[in-house]
This record gives structure tokens, sequence and C-alpha cells, in this order.
């Protein structure tokens, strides 16, 4: 039973790490992954990448707005993609807490 308790714990160690990393800015997540967990931790790693492109996306799209170089419609559409991203890295995370509390209840 060892073997998806530790799996749980990389998988949470991972998850943190590539949310610490991607606050840095010009941190490319996919470049450091390490040699446990490569499956699960590429596709964080990834789906981390996505929201902080859309991020920086938006921010430039929002910058575009203020200069005035970008049309309104274009900026409330990159907008709504990065909440959308947003909002579906936070089911993820809540979702692999929720499995992670339901493997610590499981009977030895």
């Amino acid at each position: 039973m060892a073997i998806p308790l530790n799996a749980a714990t990389a998988a949470y160690g991972n998850a943190s790490r590539l949310i610490s990393q991607a606050a840095k800015p010009g941190t490319d997540l996919l470049a450091q992954q390490s040699g446990q967990g490569q499956d699960f931790g590429k596709l964080l790693a990834q789906s981390m990448q996505g929201v902080v492109d859309a991020g920086k996306t938006s921010d430039a799209m929002a910058m575009d707005m203020v200069n005035g170089k970008a049309d309104v419609v274009d900026m409330v559409t990159a907008l709504s993609k990065t909440e959308i991203a947003i909002e579906s890295m936070v089911t993820v995370r809540d979702r692999v807490i929720s499995a992670y509390e339901e493997i610590m209840r499981m009977p030895i």
C-alpha cells in the first residue's frame, strides 16, 4: 500500500513545485522535469504552462488596450480564456486533493 501513498505524495510535491515555479517570471515549466512521476508531472506542467501563457496573453492584450492598440472584444476574449483556464486548474487541483484525501482514508 506504500506505492499509492508515495505516488500521491510525489504528485502533490510536483504540483506544489509547479505552482511555485509559475509565480516566477520567465520560468519554462516544461523544461524542469524530475525523474519520478513524469507522465502526471508532465500533464500538470503543460496545464500550468497553458494557464501562465493565457495570463501573459491577457496581460499583453490589456496593455495594448491601454495604449490604444487593441480592440475591446479581443481583450475581453483573452480575459475570458484566462479565467476559464484558471477555473479549470482550480477544479483539477480540488480533484487531486480529493483523491489524495480518499487514498488517505483507505484502510491498510
